[in-house]
This record gives C-alpha cells, sequence and structure tokens, in this order.
C-alpha cells in the first residue's frame, strides 16, 4: 500500500477577508488539507483566543483555495547567518505572482492561500513580503498591514546583519514596512520606475554589484583594477583613458568596472566617495566627468561625525543644486557604505534608525553590519539636529537682504530715551555715557564683541571703573563728578548747592573777598560745552567753625575724588576744577535765599528734591 499522505499542520490567518489568506504549513498543502483549519480545544484565555489559527469563514470563495508559495523560487542570498528580509527585486516578482494568480479566471470563487514552511525564517520573510506589498503596491497604511501578522503564534523571529559577530540589534518585520512605507511617503521607492531586469543583472558581482539605494544614491562594491594611482594629464597613459560610453565598451576594461563607468555616465552620477583604500586609479571617473573624493576610515569601523558632515554636505549640494546622483562604495559596498548613506537620509528625511537601515538591506540586502547599527540609532538625534539647524540657517538667509546695508542703530540712554547722532556728526554728544564711540575698544573686539550690542546700562547703577578697581574696561561719563554720582540726563541742567565757610587759618576779609569772587564768576555766561549749570546756594556769614571730616576721615574713602586725597584748605582749590565738594565750577548767589545765623547749617530748598547731606540733584531743562 502507498504510504498515507501526512497531514499538513499549521496556522491559517485571513489577511482579506474571504479572499487572501497568510498561512505557514509543516508539509506542503494538497487536497486533503483541512481549511479552514480545524480550532485546536484550548483554555479559553485571552491569549488564546486571539491566536486561534484558522478564520472562520467558510462562504462560496474559500472551498476549496488556491495555493502557492515563494520558498523555493525567491530565495534570499545570505552572506553569512543572516536571511532576510526579501529585497525588492523579490517583491517584484512576488506581486507578478500573486497578480497571476488572483486575475485567473479559475480562481475568481476561490480563496488564495499565501504560504510558507513553518520554520522561523520562512515565516519571517512570507510574512514581511506580503506586508510590504500591501504598504508600496495596494497603499495600505502600515498598521493595517501589520495587523493581521501580529496574530502569528509564535510571532516571527527577526531578522540578523550580514556580520559574522554575534547579533545584538533586533530589526523585525515592523521596521521594513515602516521603513518601505517612509521611503515611499518620500517618493524614494516606488515600482513604476523599477526596472527588474536592471537591478537582477548590476547586483551580481561579476557584472559591477551595484544598485540604486534611493534616485540620488547608488551603493556599489569597489572595482579592482590596476593601476591604482591617479593618472596625471601629463602622463601618456592619460590619453587612453576612456571619455565616454562607447569608448568605454571599446575598452579592455573588466566587465564589473566597465560596467560601472557606462551606468554612471548614463545615469548621471556626479561624485563617487571612495571609502576604503585604493583599489582602481580614480582617473577613469575623472576622466568622463565625474568627481571623485577619497573619504576612508577602517573597514568595519564607524564614521568620525566630522567626516559624516562633510559627506552630507556634499551629498546635500550635489543633489539640490547640482542635480546630479551620487554613488558611494567601500570594499563590499554594505557596511561603511551603508553609514554615510543611511546619515544623509536621517538627515534629509527623518527617517529612524530601524527604519532605514530596514529600508537600504530592502533595496541591497546586507548593508550596516555589527556596530555600525548601534551607531546609527546612538546618532540619529544628531542628523536629524543638523538638519534643522541647516533649515534654520536657509530661513534666516531669505530673510536677510542680499546686500548687507550699515544699520543706523538708536542706543538707549540713561534716562531711558532714545536718541539719534545729528545728521553729519560723527560724535554721539547726547550720548555721554560711552566715551569709547570714536575708538576701537580693545578691551571688547579682543572678545569678539562690539559695543553697540551691549545692553545700555542701567539708570542709577554705579559702575566699576578701572581707575578705583585696578584694572578691565568700563564706559566713563563725563557728566559724572564723582563715581558715587548717579548718572544724569544729558538735556538736564544739574544745580549744585554747595556751601562756602570760613577756615581755620582765614580771616573775616579773606573770607568776604572768596564770596565775591565767587559771585562774580556766577554772573559769567554759560560754557555751551558744557551741559551742567552749577548753582550755588546761599552762604552764610557767621564765623561759625564747621568742619567736615571729608579729607583725613577713613570711612569716607568713597567720596574722595578720583585723583586722592582733597586738601585740608578749600580755599585753595581753583574753581571749576571738579575735584572737590566745596569748589564748583559756576557759582550764584541769591540774596533772597540766605540764610540767618541762627539758621546756620540749614538751607532752604525751595520745593527741590533734596536734603542738606546731597550735594546734586537733578532738574529738568525748562
Amino acid at each position: 500500500m502507498p504510504p498515507a499522505t501526512a497531514t499538513s499542520y499549521g496556522q491559517v490567518i485571513e489577511y482579506i477577508q474571504d479572499r487572501l489568506y497568510l498561512a505557514s504549513y509543516t508539509h506542503p498543502p494538497d487536497a486533503h488539507t483541512p481549511f479552514p483549519y480545524p480550532r485546536q480545544s484550548r483554555s479559553p484565555t485571552k491569549r488564546s483566543s486571539k491566536a486561534q489559527p484558522g478564520p472562520t469563514a467558510a462562504g462560496p470563495k474559500v472551498h476549496p483555495p488556491v495555493y502557492f508559495t515563494i520558498d523555493k523560487t525567491l530565495l534570499y542570498n545570505a552572506f553569512h547567518a543572516d536571511f532576510g528580509p526579501l529585497h525588492i527585486g523579490h517583491l517584484y516578482r512576488f506581486a507578478v505572482q500573486l497578480h497571476e494568480v488572483l486575475g485567473d479566471p479559475a480562481n475568481e470563487e476561490r480563496g488564495v492561500v499565501f504560504w510558507s514552511n513553518a520554520d522561523s525564517r520562512s515565516r519571517a520573510n512570507a510574512a514581511c513580503i506580503l506586508a510590504c506589498y500591501m504598504v508600496l503596491i495596494q497603499s495600505w497604511p502600515p498598521h493595517l498591514a501589520l495587523a493581521p501578522i501580529a496574530q502569528m503564534d509564535p510571532p516571527c523571529m527577526p531578522f540578523r546583519d550580514a556580520g559574522y559577530s554575534q547579533a545584538d540589534y533586533v530589526l523585525n518585520i515592523q521596521d521594513v514596512v515602516y521603513g518601505v512605507w517612509k521611503a515611499k511617503e518620500e517618493g524614494l521607492c516606488g515600482l513604476k520606475e523599477f526596472s527588474l531586469e536592471e537591478y537582477e543583472k548590476y547586483e551580481r558581482v561579476d557584472m559591477g554589484d551595484f544598485n540604486w539605494v534611493t534616485p540620488n544614491f547608488l551603493a556599489f562594491a569597489s572595482p579592482q583594477h590596476q593601476p591604482t594611482h591617479v593618472i596625471p594629464p601629463s602622463s601618456p597613459m592619460y590619453s587612453t583613458l576612456p571619455t565616454n560610453i562607447a569608448e568605454v565598451q571599446r575598452s579592455s576594461l573588466p566587465t564589473p568596472l566597465k560596467n560601472v563607468l557606462s551606468h554612471f555616465s548614463a545615469r548621471n552620477i556626479g561624485l563617487v566617495v571612495r571609502l576604503n583604500s585604493e583599489l582602481y586609479s580614480s582617473s577613469y571617473f575623472t576622466a568622463l566627468g565625474i568627481q571623485h573624493l577619497d573619504m576612508i576610515f577602517d573597514d568595519g569601523t564607524c564614521p568620525p561625525l566630522s567626516l559624516v558632515k562633510k559627506f552630507i554636505n556634499l551629498a546635500h549640494e550635489m543633489i539640490t543644486v547640482r542635480k546630479r546622483g551620487i554613488a558611494v562604495h567601500c570594499k563590499a559596498g554594505l557596511g561603511r557604505t551603508g553609514c554615510l548613506i543611511g546619515a544623509y537620509l536621517i538627515y534629509r528625511h527623518a527617517f529612524t534608525a530601524n527604519e532605514i537601515i530596514a529600508y537600504m538591506r530592502f533595496m541591497r540586502p546586507g548593508m550596516v553590519v555589527g556596530p555600525q547599527q548601534h551607531w546609527l540609532h546612538l546618532n540619529q538625534g544628531t542628523f536629524r539636529e543638523w538638519w534643522h539647524e541647516d533649515t534654520m540657517k536657509a530661513k534666516l538667509t531669505e530673510i536677510m537682504p542680499a546686500t548687507p546695508t550699515r544699520s543706523h542703530r538708536q542706543r538707549l540712554a540713561s534716562n531711558g530715551q532714545t536718541f539719534t547722532p545729528p545728521n553729519g556728526s560723527q560724535k554721539r554728544s547726547a550720548l555721554g555715557e560711552i566715551e569709547s564711540n570714536e575708538r576701537n575698544n580693545t578691551g571688547s573686539s579682543s572678545l569678539g564683541i562690539q559695543e553697540d550690542n551691549l545692553p545700555a546700562p542701567t539708570p542709577g547703577q554705579p559702575r566699576k571703573t578701572s581707575k578705583l578697581y585696578g584694572g578691565g574696561t568700563s564706559r566713563h561719563s563725563p557728566h559724572r563728578v564723582n563715581e558715587n554720582e548717579p548718572f544724569v540726563k544729558p538735556d538736564s541742567e544739574v544745580v549744585t548747592m554747595k556751601r562756602l565757610t570760613q577756615g581755620e587759618s582765614e580771616s573775616e576779609e579773606e573770607f568776604q573777598m572768596r564770596v565775591a569772587l565767587a559771585r562774580k564768576s556766577a554772573s559769567r555766561s554759560p560754557n555751551p560745552k558744557d551741559k551742567r549749570r552749577a548753582i550755588s546756594c546761599t552762604t552764610t556769614t557767621s564765623t561759625t567753625m564747621t568742619t567736615w571730616n571729608l579729607a583725613g576721615g577713613e570711612s569716607d574713602v568713597e567720596n574722595q575724588g578720583l585723583g586722592g586725597t582733597r586738601p585740608k584748605t578749600p580755599a585753595r582749590e581753583k574753581s571749576g576744577s571738579g575735584r572737590s565738594d566745596i569748589s564748583v565750577g559756576k557759582t550764584r548767589a541769591s540774596p533772597t535765599r540766605r540764610s540767618t545765623e541762627s539758621k546756620s547749617g540749614v538751607r532752604k530748598t525751595s520745593g527741590r528734591v533734596g536734603s542738606v547731606g546731597n550735594t546734586s540733584m537733578v532738574r529738568p531743562k525748562s
């Protein structure tokens, strides 16, 4: 008797109601395979109820179903222990086969079961290729394409990189689906312009080993040809270099290099970036008008961020300004190449690290190996920040005028008002608190700071100066006689009220003569260069000895003049020197303000704000 047919066990998931199913079987299904697969008697737990291995539909379009698989037709060419995901060429062939099954009139009333073997790798590749088909061709949103796969029990096995080390980075079906969906949304991936014949031809090692990752980026393995040095134009060999596609095809170059040069010229490649040591002469590319650049770093390592930034800037200019493509290669065109291309795609299109790794492997299997996966994950935020910074700089450049003009800035004066310099005048006389406008500020320029950009001083705030504190640069006010004197409005008059008293060594006649001189000086016309008008208060004729310990007291050091200690005899000071609290630049006596002997040391303020101890006050100009 012939052996009995083995019963096929597996799981069936309804992908499109009553039409398309995703299944896995331990043995190839046949006419005896139950469909829908009968429910197993399991405990009615929440998890088991969601993971039942079969649909409930049993309409006319379900039985008998049509089975098809790609396990033996679309094979993944592994580098080491990697097993997927299947690339875009596999997806194209899968779509053609699925459309033939669905479009067959004999299958119009039958369900279609896309099945795979029950091993973990086959299940993962089958589920991934079907979800990518739904996203890329049927335009499903990724969450709907992934929803049926979530019912698979056990869950699908994660994909691994093509390296020889232990796999320590997880990449699953969700990453691939979202990566393909993101690339489709960004206009980087589509099947309308995809050429299956070209893809399958040039991905072979003996034909060039290159793949288009996006419409602007091509990844390829390094060609190998002697000589490897740069051929200068003065060399006799330079004239033998091909300069167009026809000459390339007639040359005796090896087929991989010949295909690379011809394809690059035909597809508008403008820049070739080499990341590995020299295995060919770059002059073959430059002779064709293709720029060649070396950015070499060690195999299996990750590039420094400075090199990545340089690559991104070059690539962005080549794509956006020159409208040409970029070809990148290392020795195999996988690890180091994937790092730089992935960094730019994250920078420009805001992929996540998992999405871009998965998408690049969908376009060229094996890209990004070992620790380079973690490197992309750790630096993905930095690449996106670069794009934000560059975008903001570009926007600011558009806002700014093309020809920079000299701006006339208004400075906030110490009294809170805004002043502008007179027409034709280079001096800002109204801005007296800044005397360094007319010369270069050595202190600020040494720090790279322009004086115009410094904030205006706070009104009334005391300022430290180099004269008092020995060093440093500060802005001085010519309207301040004393450092403890507050800032004065430039257009206001300062009425200085002083007391003239008779000194110990001064006779009555000398005192009266000094008072007369003070009155005489008060009758002079005001100096137009001086905004301050000093007005003397009433003087007393009392012979009472009034001594103020302003010169010798230790507690009153801050009230001394900037030049040092004050002289003990006030009469020796020159009138108008501005170096003493007793003698002033201009005095005026008023008989109505004279005080009596009984009011010695007291003066009437006539409504002016001030006190006996205050030697200055501000009166607005009438």
